[in-house]
């Protein structure tokens, strides 16, 4: 092997097979100990687990954790008021993204600070479904009440109590949440169809707000949510009834996100990237049109991202990522890859953990 082999992300190897016992090492290397270069990810902490833990139950691999103690660690993270509040006080009451957000309480035990995330409590539900944690066990009433501040005029939600971003990343946020709990009263849902809706482009997809640019994450986050308030279909191509949507335009741009190397692009004249593997792919599996993918191209794309030593990068012949390796084997599941369990596209989590089961 010469010098330019060695230094190499991938090998000729690797990109033959998925190899489940690296992706595994891999993943479990990752809950125990994250590199150096995530550190400044650090306000995303409960984003990152959700990342690892999801990818160990996809790879049928939660044996290797404990999962009482992820049920503590995620807990810990909830916001307690130390008085009783007002829920129509403006802010919101869930679950900090991090230990650095987290201010320690005044001398008398009331916590002044709160930064409560959507997207920070979407992942810690996830997390503690996918361990098998009972979520009527979650003081999920003021988190609910209180998280209708975050919905503003238009339908859509802000992430945070103050200066956030309103886009359709957090109404899907917010969408799984309620789904998740069983209890819808955290948002007015037919305010966020309509902003849904005014999401969809010209051409069929969806941008992150009305106006804008199509975008393959956008296009997930729109019809997971629909599919979640149940506004669509399970497999809307099968049946009859007519839709909210354009489903004809929607398809028609989807499947122009198909690259000649195999691989799913998020927007026009991008760049294929393995997390919109996932993201297309997702959409394409909720809508009953996965027979419009090439799945031997794809695969031979994701492959290509495959590291040699376990996990997958965003593009080929790169170094991995957990993020992309979350959404390669996501991708891989959605593929009915040998070894991983189903997917729950809609909520992001195996159909295991979206059971209960």
């Amino acid at each position: 092997m010469d010098s330019t082999e060695e230094s190499s992300p991938t090998s000729e190897s690797s990109n033959t097979i998925m190899d489940m016992d690296l992706h595994n090492t891999f993943a479990e290397l990752m809950f125990h100990l994250l590199p150096s270069p995530y550190e400044s990810q650090e306000i995303n902490h409960l984003t990152l687990a959700y990342f690892v833990i999801s990818s160990l139950d996809i790879l049928n691999s939660l044996n290797r954790v404990e999962k009482d103690a992820i049920v503590d660690w995620v807990l810990s993270f909830q916001f307690h008021p130390g008085t009783k509040t007002d829920p129509n006080n403006g802010q919101f009451y869930g679950f900090h993204g991090s230990r650095t957000s987290q201010f320690p309480p005044d001398d008398n035990g009331v916590l002044l600070h709160n930064h409560s995330y959507l997207a920070s409590t979407y992942c810690a539900l996830a997390i503690l479904k996918i361990v098998g944690y009972d979520l009527s066990n979650v003081d999920s009433e003021l988190m609910l009440a209180s998280m209708r501040n975050l919905q503003q005029p238009d339908g859509s939600f802000m992430a945070i109590h103050i200066g956030g971003e309103t886009d359709l990343r957090f109404v899907y946020c917010a969408a799984a949440i309620c789904f998740m709990l069983d209890n819808w009263s955290g948002m007015d849902k037919e305010k966020a169809k309509d902003y849904i809706l005014n999401c969809q482009s010209y051409d069929g997809g969806f941008g992150l707000v009305p106006g804008a640019e199509s975008h393959g994450g956008a296009t997930y986050c729109a019809i997971a949510s629909l599919r979640l308030m149940g506004f669509i279909e399970d497999n809307l191509l099968s049946s009859c009834a007519s839709s909210l949507i354009d489903v004809p335009l929607l398809l028609d741009w989807i499947v122009q996100r198909q690259g000649m190397d195999g691989g799913f692009q998020g927007r026009t004249n991008k760049t294929a990237d393995t997390c919109y593997a996932f993201w297309i792919g997702a959409v394409l599996k909720i809508l009953g049109a996965e027979d419009f993918v090439d799945i031997k191209a794809l695969h031979r794309f994701l492959l290509t991202c495959q590291y040699k030593y376990g996990g997958f990068s965003k593009f080929p012949g790169e170094f991995p990522d957990l993020y992309h390796s979350y959404y390669g084997f996501a991708a891989f599941s959605l593929l009915k890859e040998s070894g991983l369990k189903s997917l729950c596209c809609e909520l992001g989590i195996t159909e295991t953990a979206a059971k209960g089961l």
